[in-house]
Order: C-alpha cells, then sequence, then structure tokens
C-alpha cells in the first residue's frame, strides 16, 4: 500500500473529503467502491483511498506518474497510459503530500472531462476555452 511517510500525517480534512467524495457516490451501482474507499480512509492508506476514489469517479483515467522529486510529489493521471507522453493529455498537479497531489490530479482530470463535455454538446466555441485547454478526446 502506498503511505504517507516521512512524518507527514494526513489532515482530517483530507478525511473529511474522502468521506464527502463517498458520499455523493452512495448509489447501488457505486456501493462496492464506496465501501473501499472508506475502509482505505479509516485504516489511514490515504494514498490507496485517494487512488480508489479516481477508479470510482473517473474510471477512465489512471495512474501515469507518482513520483517524489525534491521533497515534492508529482502525480499523473491519463486517460492513455500506452501513448507515449509527449502524445498524452495528462492531468498533472504537485503537492508535498502524497496524497493531495493525487487529489489535486483527480480535480484537473475532472476538469479536463467537463471541458471535452461542454465542447461535445457544442455550448462552447473551442476559441471560448481557457489556453492550453484539451479539446480532442479521438482514443475514447
Amino acid at each position: 500500500m502506498l503511505a504517507i511517510h516521512q512524518g507527514q500525517a494526513a489532515t482530517p480534512s483530507i478525511a473529511q473529503h474522502l468521506a464527502e467524495r463517498c458520499r455523493q457516490h452512495a448509489l447501488p451501482a457505486a456501493g462496492d467502491g464506496v465501501a473501499r474507499v472508506l475502509r482505505l480512509a479509516e485504516a489511514e492508506a490515504w494514498a490507496d483511498a485517494a487512488l480508489a476514489l479516481i477508479e470510482l469517479e473517473q474510471p477512465r483515467w489512471r495512474l501515469r506518474r507518482l513520483v517524489q522529486e525534491g521533497g515534492e510529489w508529482f502525480c499523473a493521471l491519463s486517460r492513455h497510459p500506452s501513448l507515449p507522453l509527449e502524445l498524452d493529455d495528462c492531468a498533472e498537479a504537485h503537492n508535498e503530500l502524497m496524497v493531495l497531489a493525487i487529489l489535486d490530479a483527480l480535480s484537473e482530470a475532472r476538469g479536463k472531462d467537463a471541458a471535452a463535455v461542454v465542447l461535445k454538446q457544442g455550448a462552447v466555441h473551442p476559441a471560448q476555452l481557457p489556453t492550453g485547454t484539451a479539446v480532442c478526446d479521438d482514443f475514447g
């Protein structure tokens, strides 16, 4: 299991955030996934709980990279991890705490998916999207 180490402790707000996200998935179909996230959080396996939350909320996204460099954790999530890095549109984040880097990358992945949905529905012209927003989702 991944764990927060080097004397870093998860704050109660991380546990609250994970619990709140699970409450939002209180559907019969999501029951096993929610129970898994909650079990991991109760065991204080924060990073594992965050990764399980990705599986629950954004099942098309996969962990591509999770490394610690210079005292900071860098997390990259991908919908297409088999593509070369130069061609992939990753959701990336960094933080001193591993779990927060993962959760921040999850937030970015949500944003990328939301932008793709808006574009597919034709509600926003591509020129209105913020610079750097990915608009192509041909790989599925």
